[in-house]
């Protein structure tokens, strides 16, 4: 989930790297999502920051977070989160 402020809008360029992957691995694996935090209670703590936030849920819980934009690391999440 790509959590952004509405002032700053989602991260555009982390989209192809998502879209890439997903297609190496299957889409049935990977599931991309935007969420405003300013709407959404339940993502409170991350407003006021102007640096990206991708959380990784699996199950229904949150199993990784990665600040910023950072491909190398996204990466690297993504497939050991898979």
């Amino acid at each position: 989930v790509d959590a952004f402020q509405a002032w700053c809008g989602p991260c555009k360029t982390v989209v192809d790297l998502f879209q890439k992957i997903r297609n190496k691995v299957g889409s049935d694996l990977l599931h991309f999502a935007v969420a405003e935090v300013d709407s959404i209670d339940a993502l409170e703590k991350y407003r006021g920051k102007c640096e990206p936030v991708f959380l990784f849920y699996a199950g229904g819980e949150l199993v990784a977070v990665v600040r910023g934009v950072n491909a190398p690391l996204l990466r690297k999440t993504i497939l050991e989160q898979l």
